[in-house]
């Protein structure tokens, strides 16, 4: 098992100090389903201290330029990279994800706060053509201080996406981090304070979702809300923040197809598959959970995704193997049941692969697999499972895939696998979801490309430009000159 760095495991950040709340919580390894430390459990009263800081810190940070800002961020990002290795390893012993994966989440962050660094002094408002004496422009504003809510699965890289556009847009920041996975948040905002942060711009106030994330989204003083985590959830901190009227953005997870056409390239867009399945264990919002395959190529298809899914192994975040734990007992115990009533219907597991030999036995493992012969209208082919399990449809028309693609409330992403750019454009059209990746899937991640979707995936977006735009409000100034 991974060995721990010395730090406030078991405190709040909270005023630019290390606070203790009145109790804490066990943090577990999920790799080995043991305890790896305690981390502070806040409630409201440390959640209205951290709420009272980031205010009190707003007129100083106002007073920093946007180019100053930019350099604190391009500071942090180079102090992320310092860290590397020390962040990677909190990621991998806290989520369990395998140790490649946890250090490509820890090079996002950095990016994150790179990308945001060059963005911050070129946020700009317009000039808008009016009747004759008149001059109006537009001014993009912080909207003052922003709550963010983020969950288990990734908490760097979304700790990345949130804060450094929150604090280069020009607010001041209170995260509450999700209970089972926030040592690497921790990590960062120690980091940060070493770096030069202002007291009280950045909060970290970790504890359970319905103490600290309930009176944080319902709190009156705060500005604006990011949420991402679960649809029922996030209409609870939807309902919260509606008392004070606070607008919120949400990103609420999805059952995204992959669309392979009889023309796909026939070695990307396997690999592309069984990448956006497992991935994370399949603990990803954006996870390709469906796929969808022409019925003349399915059996050659499906023949080698076979023997990709026989070859997986699960292990130990530590052992990089291809597919590491879900996040806790419950996870694991609620997605074997689902497959367990899956089975019991006479849905059918083509391929599964395995636990290798050296993983843990305390572990939370789910081995990936693929699934057929699933009836129509069936909760697999609607209903985000959040593990590494594919379901397969076939289909026999464009217009049928899309149909297929559609029927669902979900609409995060879509991946579409064809050489036929009318057929291309045509279904990047039509699909109901926030990204269309053509012959890809996921865009490496995407840091620079907005981010979001619609129905129960959420609305608002996140990542690029509009991410950042996201986190300002519009003000109009009509000057009358004669």
């Amino acid at each position: 098992m991974l060995s721990l760095p010395d730090m406030p495991t078991e405190k709040a950040l909270i005023g630019g100090e290390w606070v203790a709340a009145r109790s804490t919580l066990t943090v577990e390894a999920p790799s080995y389903g043991v305890s790896i430390g305690q981390i502070a459990r806040c409630g409201a009263g440390e959640v209205d201290a951290a709420v009272a800081a980031a205010s009190g810190a707003l007129p100083g940070w106002l007073t920093w330029t946007a180019r100053a800002r930019g350099q604190w961020l391009l500071d942090f990002a180079q102090e992320i990279e310092r860290n590397e290795e020390q962040l990677s390893a909190l990621e991998c012993a806290d989520t369990g994800k395998p140790m490649s994966q946890a250090r490509g989440d820890i090079k996002a962050c950095a990016r994150y706060f790179r990308f945001y660094a060059g963005a911050a002094d070129k946020l700009h408002g317009e000039t808008i053509p009016f009747e004759s004496g008149f001059s109006v422009v537009t001014l993009r504003e912080p909207f003052g201080v922003c709550a963010q809510i983020i969950p288990w699965n990734y908490p760097a890289q979304i700790f990345g996406r949130c804060v450094a556009a929150s604090l280069a847009a020009g607010n001041t920041v209170v995260v509450k981090p999700a209970e089972d996975a926030c040592l690497s948040v921790l990590r960062l905002a120690e980091l940060a304070m070493d770096c030069g942060l202002p007291a009280g711009v950045l909060n970290v106030i970790p504890g359970l979702g319905r103490e600290a994330g309930a009176a944080l989204a319902s709190h009156p003083r705060i500005d604006h809300l990011s949420f991402t985590g679960s649809p029922e959830t996030g209409t609870l901190v939807t309902q919260a923040a509606a008392r004070h009227h606070v607008p919120v953005t949400l990103e609420l997870g999805g059952k995204s197809p992959q669309i392979v056409f009889a023309d796909a390239d026939g070695d990307a867009a396997p690999e592309a598959v069984v990448r956006g399945i497992v991935q994370n264990a399949g603990q990803t919002c954006s996870a390709g959970s469906r796929l969808l395959i022409d019925d003349t190529v399915a059996d050659q298809f499906l023949e080698r995704l076979s023997k990709r899914f026989l070859a997986l192994r699960c292990d130990a975040g530590e052992a990089n193997a291809d597919c590491g734990p879900l996040i806790n007992a419950r996870q694991k115990s609620v997605l074997e049941s689902r497959l367990r009533a899956a089975l019991s219907s006479g849905v059918k597991v083509l391929a599964k692969g395995s636990l290798a030999d050296t993983a843990p036995a305390g572990g939370h493992f789910v081995e990936p697999q693929v699934l057929v012969d699933i009836p129509e209208g069936h909760e697999l082919l609607r209903e985000e499972l959040f593990g590494p399990v594919l379901v397969v449809q076939r289909f026999r028309s464009e217009d049928e895939a899309l149909a297929l693609a559609n029927e669902t409330d979900f609409g995060l992403c879509a991946g579409v696998w064809t050489t036929d750019g009318g057929r291309q454009w045509r279904l990047a059209r039509q699909l109901q979801c926030g990204q269309v990746f053509i012959n890809n899937y996921g865009a490496g991640g995407g840091i620079e490309l907005p981010f979001g979707g619609v129905g129960r995936s959420g609305h608002g977006r996140e990542k690029g430009f509009e991410g950042l735009r996201s986190f300002t409000r519009i003000k109009t100034v009509a000057v009358r000159h004669g």
